[in-house]
């Protein structure tokens, strides 16, 4: 008797395993980066050095790989541009965008997780001007992967580790008072598991200052 309840608890335990891993399987599936030309703004000032900070406390795969930034094009609204797009051709047409958009000041909110996963995230109101860059860049003309979620751009605190509770406690307590002013656009060549390159970078030289 005892070795059948040994048995189906040996079962059990096999099938939750399967199913653990096949729930990773699913997660790396949907999240992991994909290949491509992503287009950020690289955060500065004490919003850098508090993500920056903190992906070096929990997630130092993270920090060793991306610079602390705003995602504006690449996980979210629209996918990747693909590596085989030029990058004069990139800059051709992104320039017009650049120069014709005003530097935003936008605020960090409060740190969430990513549809009950441990990826971690700064979010912005993804309304007013940063939309409009965001879908005026989509509507350039470049051609862009599919994107697995509609627009939500934020800052990521960690993406690549499995947290406990301390640590998951310890980044949704990570707050940026401080506005941050997004008056750049860096294009970064990412081929995962590689560190990401920076292969473009222009200024939002528009206009007035848009506030989000």
């Amino acid at each position: 008797m005892c070795s059948r309840v040994v048995q189906r608890r040996n079962r059990a335990t096999a099938t939750a395993h399967v199913e653990h891993l096949e729930h990773i399987e699913h997660l790396e599936h949907i999240f992991f980066p994909v290949d491509g030309f992503f287009l950020i703004s690289e955060l500065t000032g004490s919003a850098r050095e508090i993500v920056r900070a903190a992906q070096e406390r929990i997630d130092r795969r993270l920090a060793s790989t991306s610079i602390p930034h705003i995602t504006i094009t690449g996980s979210s609204g629209v996918g990747p541009i693909p590596l085989n797009v030029p990058i004069q051709q990139m800059e051709e047409a992104f320039a017009p965008i650049a120069q014709t958009t005003a530097p935003i000041t936008a605020r960090l909110g409060a740190p969430m997780r990513f549809m009950q996963t441990d990826i971690i995230v700064l979010p912005l109101d993804p309304h007013g001007p940063l939309r409009t860059l965001h879908e005026r860049i989509a509507m350039s003309g470049l051609p862009f992967q599919p994107a697995r979620f509609p627009f939500t751009p934020h800052a990521t605190l960690s993406f690549y580790v499995t947290l406990d509770a301390a640590q998951r406690r310890e980044l949704l307590s990570v707050r940026v008072d401080e506005p941050v002013i997004i008056d750049r656009l860096q294009c970064y060549k990412t081929i995962d598991p590689l560190p990401a390159k920076k292969v473009l970078e222009l200024h939002l030289t528009g206009g007035t200052r848009n506030e989000e």
